[in-house]
């Protein structure tokens, strides 16, 4: 009787921890039968990955030069490295859908230029204030043509009454409009827009003469105005405004967590010099925004895309993935060269160039065409041993780093060890990595020696990396 009485309050238990970490996907919160789980920091942790909703813009998350870079990501990275974990970057296309989107658990956070407001706290909680910002109107400069004609500038909010002034429905501006037509006694004909449009988009129709007004943050604003010329964001619609992360209200410890390094993180030198990176440097943003790599913009991460496309089908890997390889090799530049020998945009030492027909004056295109023949030839060495294709892709590139020879020796010592030698992350990587240490490079089942398997193993980590970043930027607009 006590066995089974024993018996039943377990299984209770078990079912009220499964239940109490488990919510249903349904907007209205009401259960649909499909569960998902709530990470609050513990699991965070325990996976190892912080998933974070950001918006693809000039400022928050970009591909420049072929690197990730922006002010909410520079600060998720800093974060990340605080609570030891790794950052995945989830780029929301439609912003209107961002809260429901975390609320729903495909994320742990938005981080995206959001604004704390009174009906957004109902739903999600905030973290303390990152910056303080004003929401200003932005408007264009008159030409000469526009004074012959009688117009003029808005310098007041009151004369926006009966104006057309394009924002997002389930933007913070949309409710500070219908505030304001409450202040100035008439009615400002606030037009909805896509939630797929970004602040930056909507400036930009401005200075093209698509629309006549739209609202920003002033810090956005104003670093906009560096590029386009032509707008005016001199006339403020409201006081500071805190913008902030958010977090689901059933993450209180990442919350915490969150507000302890933020009230240390903001005090120091790095924060001012990220935040003046992306909202102060005027030269580096028209900069960037004139690119051909400022990829949001050119479609372009990098100068070979076209042949990097092509040469990529040989070994049927995501271009993508093949782009990132060149980043990591060369940053892109063909004549680039180690002091180990290696040239080009794919790094190739002389002996590997000449063994793939490649002489010592050659063409960017001759390059790449070279590294991916030699890419070919170890996924051919590695086939037999690594039947599964996408595993194959990681023992791959590290071969490329560090060579076939220290690659198998690490499948020998993962086969030693008692882990799977067709596996890469935990098993063959961590073999790897091992080879630095003298009881692993001397074991008798070595047989190429040292091999210092933290670059290995970093350079498949950083690659990955990229090759997602390049994904999220890529997806919405490329095949």
């Amino acid at each position: 009787m006590f066995k089974e009485i024993t018996y039943r309050w377990t299984t209770v238990l078990i079912l009220l921890l499964f239940f109490s970490c488990k919510k249903p996907i349904d907007n209205d919160n009401q259960s649909t039968g499909n569960l998902i789980e709530i990470n609050d920091l513990e699991e965070i942790k325990e996976k190892g990955i912080l998933k974070a909703l950001v918006d693809n813009s000039s400022t928050s998350y970009f591909i420049y030069k072929g690197q990730p870079m922006g002010f909410e990501y520079d600060l998720l990275k800093k974060f990340c490295e605080h609570i030891e974990v790794n950052l995945e970057v989830i780029p929301i296309k439609n912003l209107d859908q961002i809260i429901d989107k975390l609320t729903n658990c495909e994320g742990d956070l938005i981080a995206s230029n959001l604004t704390v407001t009174r009906e957004r706290t109902n739903k999600v909680s905030f973290s303390n204030s990152i910056i303080t910002s004003r929401q200003v109107l932005v408007q264009r400069q008159l030409n000469k043509e526009d004074i012959r004609q009688g117009k003029i500038l808005i310098d007041d909010p009151a004369d926006l009454i009966g104006r057309e002034v394009h924002v997002r429905k389930s933007s913070s501006f949309y409710r500070r409009l219908k505030n304001l037509s409450d202040e100035i006694g008439g009615d400002i004909a606030i037009k909805e827009v896509s939630g797929e449009l970004t602040v930056e988009q909507m400036i930009e129709s401005v200075s093209k003469g698509e629309i006549d007004f739209t609202i920003a943050d002033e810090h956005v604003a104003r670093i906009n105005k560096s590029y386009y010329k032509n707008i005016n964001t001199e006339v403020p619609i409201s006081l500071g405004q805190r913008m902030a992360w958010a977090v689901r209200k059933e993450s209180p410890k990442l919350l915490i967590a969150i507000n302890d390094w933020l009230e240390s993180f903001k005090q120091t030198l790095e924060f001012r010099m990220i935040y003046l990176k992306y909202f102060g440097n005027t030269k580096l943003y028209t900069n960037r925004l004139s690119s051909d790599l400022f990829t949001s913009k050119s479609g372009q991460l990098s100068p070979y895309d076209e042949l990097i496309r092509k040469e990529s089908k040989r070994i049927n890997w995501d271009w993508r993935l093949v782009t990132s390889l060149i980043y990591q090799e060369s940053k892109f530049n063909p004549e680039a060269s180690s002091w180990t020998g290696a040239t080009g945009l794919m790094q190739l030492m002389p002996t590997t160039a000449e063994e793939f027909g490649l002489d010592s004056i050659h063409s960017a295109e001759q390059n790449i065409k070279t590294g991916i023949k030699y890419l070919e030839w170890i996924d051919d060495q590695l086939r037999d041993s690594i039947p599964n294709e996408r595993e194959r892709i990681k023992f791959t590139l590290a071969a490329y780093n560090v060579g076939i020879g220290h690659v198998f020796d690490a499948m020998r010592l993962a086969t030693k060890y008692g882990l799977d030698k067709q596996v890469w992350d935990k098993n063959v990587a961590n073999m790897l990595l091992n080879k630095s240490k003298p009881k692993y490079y001397k074991d008798d089942v070595v047989h190429y020696g040292y091999c210092r398997g933290s670059e290995p193993y970093n350079y498949v980590e950083e690659i990955f990396e990229r090759f997602k970043n390049y994904r999220n930027i890529t997806d919405n607009w490329m095949t």
